[in-house]
């Protein structure tokens, strides 16, 4: 069966190299492997080895069987920078994945960057990014900066999202309410999640996903809480008329036509979101090379699940390549 994967990171070496020339707000150190650590406001990233190098990176697909990666920037994103310094740095990194693309196609693919804290420089590399560069889509983080998706001033760009028929991922970043978090790793695996599920739920009653309904969403972490509470939403959308203000029909109705990925690893969790959305509607993921991700733990999960041989290989990689003409 093909296995794509559709959550994974990598870091161009020439976004390191920027980094590195001190021409950033983000602060890189060197670990004592000689893997360079990537700081921003509370986290960091080791870039090891399969984040920044991607002949290593492809002989770790081989031997694991992955077929494709879609590959996709990571935190700290772009959007933390000055807005021109956050426009030069998308379209670098875009440019470099094109490159691993046109030379080791068809063993990956990508999804943009674009620099989310200025909306129209969005749109600009956005059309560039999918009109020119061939990339499948974009991987927009939960908040920028803490300014919800939903905002209005990202209208625009879902705008060009719709009239392209483009594939929007929505990946956690430093979460709202970050304060709390600051103990025991308690932001990647508490608020990363937390703040997937409050952008996913923002989108939805703010009228984004009705008003553009030809944008394909895929959520990470398999939703966050989701599958969870989108019964909950429902009876929110019953119960509150500001719940009723900008949508036709319940929350759970639009959420099911999403796409998740497989980046959690519990056979309990990931059919609670088959039995949400359906087989149809799931994507392997792996977050490779991150310390909390694993090839090996996301291909044993689903195909440990029992699905029929038709939905394991949706899953495992045939509902990616309909969603991202691979």
């Amino acid at each position: 069966m093909r296995v794509i994967d559709v959550h994974n990171h990598f870091y161009p070496p020439t976004y390191l190299d920027a980094l590195r020339a001190g021409d950033s707000t983000v602060t890189v150190t060197v670990d004592r492997e000689g893997n360079p650590e990537i700081h921003y406001p509370g986290d960091y990233n080791v870039a090891v080895p399969g984040h920044r190098d991607i002949a290593y990176r492809q002989d770790v697909l081989e031997k694991e069987g992955v077929a494709t990666q879609v590959i996709s920037f990571t935190t700290p994103g772009t959007h933390v920078e000055s807005p021109e310094r956050a426009t030069r740095f998308a379209r670098l990194v875009n440019d470099a994945f094109a490159a691993v693309v046109r030379d080791r196609g068809p063993r990956f693919a990508a999804y943009a960057t674009l620099p989310l804290n200025d909306p129209k420089a969005s749109v600009v590399e956005l059309r560039r990014a999918i009109e020119q560069l061939g990339l499948r889509g974009a991987m927009l983080f939960s908040n920028v900066n803490g300014v919800a998706l939903s905002d209005q001033r990202f209208w625009p760009l879902y705008e060009a999202a719709n009239s392209l028929g483009a594939v929007l991922h929505i990946h956690p970043t430093h979460p709202v309410g970050v304060e709390a978090m600051k103990e025991y790793w308690l932001m990647p695996l508490v608020g990363f999640p937390m703040d997937t599920t409050l952008a996913a739920a923002s989108l939805v009653f703010s009228g984004v996903a009705e008003r553009f309904p030809r944008i394909r969403w895929v959520l990470g972490h398999l939703g966050g809480a989701i599958p969870y509470i989108a019964e909950r939403l429902d009876r929110g959308y019953r119960a509150f008329p500001e719940c009723r203000a900008n949508i036709s029909r319940p929350p759970s109705t639009f959420l099911r036509e999403w796409y998740y990925d497989t980046v959690n690893f519990d056979p309990r969790a990931l059919w609670l979101a088959i039995e949400f959305a359906g087989a149809e509607h799931i994507l392997a993921g792996s977050d490779y090379p991150h310390r909390i991700g694993s090839i090996p733990s996301m291909i044993s999960a689903l195909t440990g699940l029992g699905l029929s041989d038709a939905d394991e290989a949706a899953v495992l990689g045939g509902n990616a390549a309909r969603l991202l003409g691979l």
